[in-house]
């Protein structure tokens, strides 16, 4: 029941006519699914205890010490996302496709045993870039027969009571403007709509772009090939952009002037952050390597959204009317503390086993503002998310300049209870290596479901399943 108020609170947001930010915009930036360079994927990402690879940095900051030459790598990626939904029966699909960059980054090393024989330092490296860390590009339809209620049911309680001049900006008074809404007795303000009990054909296209990247600069260091340390400054960005598309018209046989009507909610989130990294490996054998990372929670406090509403009504007369409406809002946001354990075995030069335990608890998410402060949705962080346990697993074998890999990652439910939206991933490459360059390729595949409400009311809802694939190919470059 928790994850159902939950998601109507979200497709409310823009279905229902109000913009706020809420606890699943927490959420949504919080939930990492870290892209980077080819090899970091095809291993399931599962890089904290062995470090010598970009896209680790953002992870576990210690890996850098395992550099032993400067290196340049890039990342180019495409990815196709395609959701299947079920409501009432009806069956949708869309798919959304994307070019993206997946890394782009350099790590310097200087030796300071050449200056200083005896210095247990054997290796300082600095690097900075950028790592993708989170993809937003999806499409979601949703399409049904209602005959218990209409988008329009709950405008005239939300207006009872109110002159038109009161009502609310992106919701009721968007209806009245377009004769949706209309005034039964002006003398008590009483407000009613055509069709409250449904009798409509509803269709939802949400349609969704952007992406988390975060820029990132890392210091560490080798203590005497036994204890790799690091630290990394993070500077993630946001952009994310959403249309959702309502659609509705009288079903045949109803005899009511009313005949359709569109709404469009157009929303644009920016935001800028900051977060410390903190990491370590030791070689506890030959064999065996252990790692350790604490990521402090990011800090937004320059998020902001963009928004603005249309909506056209059309009548069986032929008279039809739009309105809009638009707005701003700055915020601030903190996302959950992390902490992530590794081990890594090496199995001579043939082959890599690595697994990361990665600890979230997105109970700790807060939004503020000096403008509203955020209690109830805070309160709903509290009571409707939990803390997480996340598994990353990979292999790699090597064959002279050749290399396989595999990969398998599980984030678990952010959820207390509702539908399991845990993500599983699984992934492929290979990589070509020799002295100064390498060429890595990568495959991932991902999943999760979720629910979707068109609106607030008396609607069932959509469940989805949303499904990603990625192909990444990336070149480095050491000197």
């Amino acid at each position: 029941m928790k994850k159902i108020c939950l998601t109507l609170t979200l497709l409310g947001m823009f279905a229902g006519g109000t913009f706020a930010q809420n606890q699943l915009d927490a959420l949504r930036y919080s939930r990492l699914n870290p892209s980077g360079t080819a090899r970091f994927v095809a291993m399931g990402g599962a890089f904290g205890a062995l470090g010598s690879d970009f896209s680790a940095l953002s992870v576990n900051p210690g890996g850098i010490g395992l550099y032993r030459s400067s290196e340049f790598s890039i990342t180019p990626s495409f990815s196709t996302t395609t959701t299947e939904s079920q409501l009432n029966g009806n069956f949708r699909e869309d798919s959304r496709y994307n070019f993206n960059l997946g890394n782009v980054g350099i790590v310097m090393t200087n030796n300071p045993g050449l200056k200083n024989p005896n210095s247990p330092w054997k290796n300082m490296q600095f690097g900075f870039g950028l790592n993708r860390i989170a993809n937003f590009n999806n499409r979601v339809q949703l399409s049904s027969d209602n005959n218990a209620s209409s988008y329009l049911s709950s405008y005239p309680g939300m207006a009872n009571g109110k002159s038109p001049n009161a009502l609310g900006r992106f919701d009721t008074y968007l209806a009245y403007s377009t004769d949706l809404l209309f005034v039964v007795d002006s003398a008590t303000w009483t407000y009613g709509v055509d069709l409250p009990y449904g009798g409509v054909n509803q269709r939802k296209t949400i349609e969704s772009k952007g992406s988390m990247n975060e820029m990132i600069f890392t210091f560490g260091g080798n203590y005497n090939d036994r204890l790799y340390i690091g630290a990394t400054l993070g500077v993630p960005f946001i952009r994310y952009e959403e249309v959702a598309t309502y659609a509705e018209s009288k079903l045949e046989g109803e005899g009511t002037v009313f005949k359709n009507l569109k709404r469009i909610d157009n929303l644009e989130t920016t935001g800028t952050g900051i977060n410390f990294k903190f990491g370590m490996i030791v070689r506890a054998t030959n064999w065996l390597r252990l790692g350790g990372a604490i990521h402090t929670p990011t800090f937004y406090s320059s998020m902001s959204d963009t928004y603005s509403s249309s909506l056209t009504s059309g009548f069986e007369n032929g008279y039809s009317a739009t309105e809009s409406a638009d707005g701003y809002f700055e915020y601030e946001l903190n996302t959950p503390f992390r902490a992530i354990g590794s081990l890594g075995f090496v199995i001579g030069k043939s082959g890599i086993i690595s697994a990361d335990y990665e600890f979230v608890d997105y109970q700790t998410a807060r939004l503020r503002s000096r403008e509203y402060d955020f209690y109830s949705e805070n309160e709903s962080i509290r009571d409707q998310f939990q803390k997480t346990h996340n598994m990353r697993l990979g292999t790699e074998w090597r064959y002279g300049a050749l290399s396989f890999r595999g990969g398998y990652a599980f984030q678990d439910n952010p959820y207390k209870s509702g539908v399991n939206s845990a993500l599983t991933s699984y992934s492929f490459g290979l990589g070509v290596r020799e002295q100064n360059f390498y060429v890595d390729l990568a495959w991932v595949h991902s999943y999760y479901d979720d629910e979707y409400y068109m609106y607030t009311g008396l609607v069932n809802p959509a469940y989805t399943t949303t499904t990603n694939n990625s192909f990444l190919l990336t070149l480095g470059f050491r000197y």
